[in-house]
């Protein structure tokens, strides 16, 4: 499965890994993307999943606790809590963080 992350000035696109999470690619894959925490307290990791939402775990308690009702219905996830699930198809996520 195809993975495209665009961070903030790289874009790379890469196999994806089940059971990884965005935020785990972008890392391993040196992708400028914002993070501090890894573990959904910060919200740094914030990204607009444009494809392949499907593809991805369901939402966190974590994510639920960060993040607003609307910003889920726009397609808004945390990177660090967004698990690759699906083996086919193609995800995009762009990491929009806060500030």
């Amino acid at each position: 499965m195809e993975l495209e992350l665009k961070g903030r000035t790289i874009t790379s696109t890469v196999e994806a890994e089940d059971g990884l999470t965005i935020l785990d690619h972008a890392i391993k894959h040196k992708v400028d993307w914002s993070y501090s925490c890894t573990r959904g307290t910060c919200a740094r990791c914030r990204c607009l999943i444009v494809e392949g939402a499907d593809l991805l775990d369901e939402v966190t308690d974590a994510e639920w606790d960060r993040l607003e009702p609307e910003e889920f219905e726009q397609g808004y996830r945390l990177g660090c809590q967004a698990v690759i699930t699906g083996t086919e198809g193609k995800i995009i996520a762009i990491n929009k963080t806060y500030f």
